[in-house]
């Protein structure tokens, strides 16, 4: 494996590493929002102060050839809007799992999608992994549809797998995956 985050251009997204000085716009875009955090399964960040001391850490861990993560940057205002990244890689069998966000204002535009699919095409022909995959909660359904637009393929659901320790209440995971076609 060759070293992960490197900058991947779309049509209106540049996908980069992240930098300390993307805290007020992560803060203000998404990971304050606990509507967003809790789909993506992550904790809110109630302040810049502790966004840039996770930033701090994943800049340090860009030194490792296993860390995949990317600031989804709009082009036309240099804003962070998101993020998608690897959660897990597991080199022995050369897979994967991805996961992505977008703040609230900036959804249903496709952004999510050109991500994904700029993600996946950048991991087919950049690194030796053959595999990406991902789940959906239940309540999430829409980034199913996001995994479908990317081209990948839904591959079973695992009944009652999520438990919302706030609410007391299961939900399923739905899993889809994507495999490096060669020709």
């Amino acid at each position: 494996m060759r070293a992960a985050t490197e900058t991947i251009n779309t049509v209106r997204l540049k996908l980069r590493p992240f930098r300390v000085e993307d805290a007020p716009s992560m803060h203000a875009n998404w990971i304050n929002d606990i509507d967003v955090q809790s789909n993506y399964g992550e904790p809110v960040y109630s302040s810049i102060a502790l966004v840039e001391e996770l930033l701090q850490q994943w800049v340090l861990s860009y030194n490792r050839n296993d860390f995949y993560r990317w600031a989804i940057i709009l082009k036309d205002h240099e804003e962070c809007i998101g993020q998608i990244a690897f959660c897990q890689v597991d080199e022995d069998h050369h897979l994967a799992e991805i996961e992505y966000c977008i703040g609230r204002s900036y959804q249903n535009n496709g952004y999510a999608t050109e991500a994904l699919t700029a993600v996946i095409q950048y991991t087919f022909t950049h690194t030796s992994l053959h595999r990406l995959q991902a789940y959906h909660r239940g309540q999430n359904a829409v980034s199913g549809k996001v995994m479908q637009k990317a081209h990948m393929q839904y591959e079973g659901t695992h009944k009652e797998s999520y438990y919302y320790s706030d609410t007391g209440v299961y939900d399923d995971k739905h899993y889809y995956g994507i495999v490096k076609v060669t020709i």
